[in-house]
């Protein structure tokens, strides 16, 4: 086992990892305590794709095993047969148990790359719930429902939500969070990892393994990927996000299509790049050479050095679609000059108030830069060009005249 503080807190630490109960502290002391404790997390298979969301938290999950720890990647080809009504206010469609399996399987071909089933010691080991559900007796489902009230299972947000609504909530869905609770006993877990619109299920797995089996489980719940603006999630459901089983240019362009306030949100959750680093990031101000980076970074971890050739393809088509190969060429006769100096230049007809005001407003780029500051002093290159974006409108290449 590995029982370094540091290291522990670091994964800790990172931003993933939104609330631990019972508490931090004595999640910690179990972590260093030498003891190898059994993680799991558990998924629906209820699509064919994953995307960075689900990603991220089988990239926490592999850093625990690398601590040492059993872990479990528990798929759900009974419970999806179920329906989970976690934070809907509609029922949920179910799934045929085959759908579910070959779902499982195109899930475990996608996260291969970041969680390690191979290893020669101490592999991730998939499970499906189906191996103890299909054996329940009339008599073991009687046992297990009668650890909880209906006053509790009705106390969901979700179900008021559908009662304030005079929407029908259907059995199977009200029973639901026992089937998933269950799991817990099942594979006598000591760690459950799981999202935070699944602490409820989450916290009747604990309740469940304190009567079956005697002693506590801890709940890491993680946060959900959400555009920190809009709120937007990412979603399997919605077909919304960044998915996974693509190839290395999809991945590349999905990541690039993303709004610049989920920059931070894909380093921070689906990269191990330090959050040092990602602080040297100038986001605001360079937020395509941020995004590029970050994309790069992703891609990498999925599909290893594709992701160089994904970067170069975009680059050559973003540049190609978004710049003008014939925008009217601007010779300056000196090295560098300011800004200000530079843009009156391009635009003859305009003031430099109006064009101190352009650059104010962001409406300047440089080789896909904004440029907010009208003092800063441009170097101007005697080979290549500068591509130089004014507006909407205003393309131009600019490079020092030829000195004969």
């Amino acid at each position: 086992m590995i029982t370094d503080i540091s290291r522990i807190n670091s994964i800790l630490d990172r931003g993933i990892v939104k609330q631990i109960l019972p508490s931090r502290e004595e999640f910690v002391r179990a972590l260093i305590s030498g003891k190898q404790l059994k993680f799991y997390i558990g998924a629906d298979p209820t699509g064919n794709a994953l995307h960075l969301s689900h990603a991220k938290n089988f990239m926490l999950l592999e850093e625990f095993r690398q601590l040492g720890h059993k872990v479990y990647v528990l798929f759900g080809d009974f419970t999806a047969c179920i329906g989970d009504p976690s934070d809907r206010t509609s029922a949920r469609t179910t799934l045929t148990r085959e759908q579910a399996r070959v779902n499982a399987q195109n899930w475990v071909n996608q996260i291969k790359r970041i969680i390690n089933f191979d290893d020669p010691i101490n592999p991730a080991e998939v499970v499906f719930n189906s191996t103890w559900h299909d054996k329940f007796s009339p008599a073991d489902l009687m046992g297990l429902f009668s650890n909880a009230s209906v006053q509790r299972m009705i106390e969901r947000d979700m179900f008021q939500k559908r009662l304030a609504e005079n929407r029908p909530i259907f059995l199977n869905e009200f029973l639901y969070p026992m089937f998933q609770g269950y799991d817990s006993v099942a594979l006598d877990v000591d760690v459950e990892l799981c999202g935070t619109d699944q602490i409820f299920n989450a916290l009747t797995g604990r309740d469940l393994v304190r009567r079956y089996r005697g002693k506590d489980k801890y709940v890491v719940a993680v946060g959900l990927m959400e555009n920190p603006i809009t709120g937007e999630l990412m979603s399997k459901s919605n077909n919304t996000g960044v998915f996974l089983g693509t190839d290395a240019s999809t991945m590349f362009g999905q990541i690039m299509a993303l709004p610049d306030e989920m920059i931070e949100v894909i380093l921070i959750n689906d990269t191990r790049v330090t959050l040092e680093e990602i602080k040297t990031l100038d986001i605001t101000n360079k937020p395509m050479e941020a995004k590029l980076f970050a994309a790069r970074e992703v891609t990498r971890i999925f599909y290893g050095e594709e992701a160089d050739s994904a970067y170069e393809k975009f680059v050559e088509t973003f540049r190609n679609r978004s710049f003008p190969a014939d925008a009217p060429v601007v010779l300056m006769d000196c090295d560098e000059c300011s800004l200000i100096d530079l843009i009156s230049k391009c635009l003859t007809s305009k003031s430099k108030s109006e064009i101190r005001r352009l650059i104010s407003q962001s409406a300047v780029t440089i080789n896909g830069e904004k440029c907010g500051d009208d003092k800063v002093l441009v170097l101007i290159p005697s080979k290549d060009f500068l591509e130089v974006k004014i507006g909407k409108k205003n393309f131009f290449k600019v490079k020092r005249a030829r000195v004969l």
